[in-house]
Order: structure tokens, then C-alpha cells, then sequence
């Protein structure tokens, strides 16, 4: 970060970035039931799903998604595309996963963003993933007729979310104080 900042023009931002895969295939959790009662879950097997492209501010909360309908280095260029769109006053420091579409050699950096890798196999650093985990208990135990019904619950659910409940999810501690320093 004393790197980037001594080369920046503008102010820094640090963010946490991550992908999930949301589908139809419902979402299950623990229930707490009387001993010896079993909870049903209604199943319907259904394999459409798209993906959440998802970036985070932890000191603030602040934050960016693209839904896309792949995973892949394409979907990554139009996600940091965006973002760069979204916040053009800064230089943003982008931490992510080690994915391969992440390091793709036909992706465009924009100017206005820098990417920090993750150690490999560690998605417990990445506080978007404790996002993924609060939206997924939101949607879990639900039946979605159709994609664009699941699309419809999970935009509400996100813009639900205050910049203080997102800080409060994504905050840790490691990456404050790295974005303080």
C-alpha cells in the first residue's frame, strides 16, 4: 500500500473483490427442529445460475456489483471496466483470489486500478466472501420459479444493505489498518 500510495496523484482506496455463483438450486441451512423431527426442505431440481462479480470498500462500505453470466477473463475485463466507471476520482487497490481469469494476459487494466493477489487457497482473507455467506442465508430455503425472479431478490437484498451493515460485514481488521496506514 506505501508503494501505491507513493506513486498515486489522487487519493487510495482499498478494496476486497470476489464472484459468486447464484442459481435456482435452492439453498440450504441449518434448522433447529424437536429431536427426532427431520426439517423438509422442498427441492426442485433447476441448474440455470449466473454470477455476482462483487467489490467492497471495508472501511466504508462502500461497493460496486456486475452480474454476469459467466465466469470468465471477458466478464472480469467488463467487471473492472466498471468499477473504474464507478470510482474515477480515485486509485483504487483492488485485493482478490488467485483466479485464472484474474490474471488473464488479455485483460486491460485501467489506469485508476491496481490489483493485490491473495495467498493461494485462502478465501478466509477475503471479507467479500462473508457478504456471499449473509446474502445466501437471506436467499436460503427459498424456491425461485425463474432467474430473473432469483435476479429480482437478490438486487433487492443488496441495495437493502446500508454502507454501516456492509463496513460491519467486510471490516477487518488486517485491512483497516492497512487502509489507514
Amino acid at each position: 500500500m506505501e508503494e501505491i500510495r507513493a506513486e498515486a496523484e489522487r487519493p487510495v482506496r482499498l478494496f476486497c473483490q470476489d464472484e459468486s455463483r447464484l442459481g435456482l438450486m435452492p439453498i440450504t441451512r441449518r434448522r433447529i427442529t424437536l429431536s427426532g423431527v427431520k426439517p423438509i426442505q422442498q427441492q426442485r431440481p433447476a441448474y440455470q445460475s449466473y454470477y455476482l462479480y462483487g467489490a467492497v470498500e471495508p472501511k466504508t462500505g462502500d461497493r460496486f456489483f456486475l452480474e454476469r453470466e459467466s465466469l470468465d477473463s471477458d466478464g472480469f475485463q467488463d467487471f473492472l471496466d466498471g468499477f473504474s466507471r464507478w470510482f474515477p476520482q480515485s486509485l483504487n487497490v483492488l485485493v482478490l483470489d488467485n483466479g485464472r481469469f484474474h490474471k488473464a494476459k488479455s485483460l486491460s487494466i485501467p489506469d485508476n486500478v491496481r490489483l493485490v493477489f491473495l495467498p493461494p487457497y485462502s478465501p478466509e482473507l477475503n471479507p467479500v466472501e462473508r457478504l456471499w455467506q449473509d446474502l445466501k442465508d437471506h436467499l436460503g430455503f427459498h424456491l425461485h420459479q425463474t432467474l430473473s425472479a432469483l435476479k429480482q431478490r437478490v438486487q433487492e437484498k443488496l441495495q437493502s444493505y446500508t454502507d454501516e451493515a456492509v463496513a460491519s460485514l467486510t471490516g477487518y481488521e488486517y485491512l483497516l489498518d492497512a487502509a489507514g496506514a
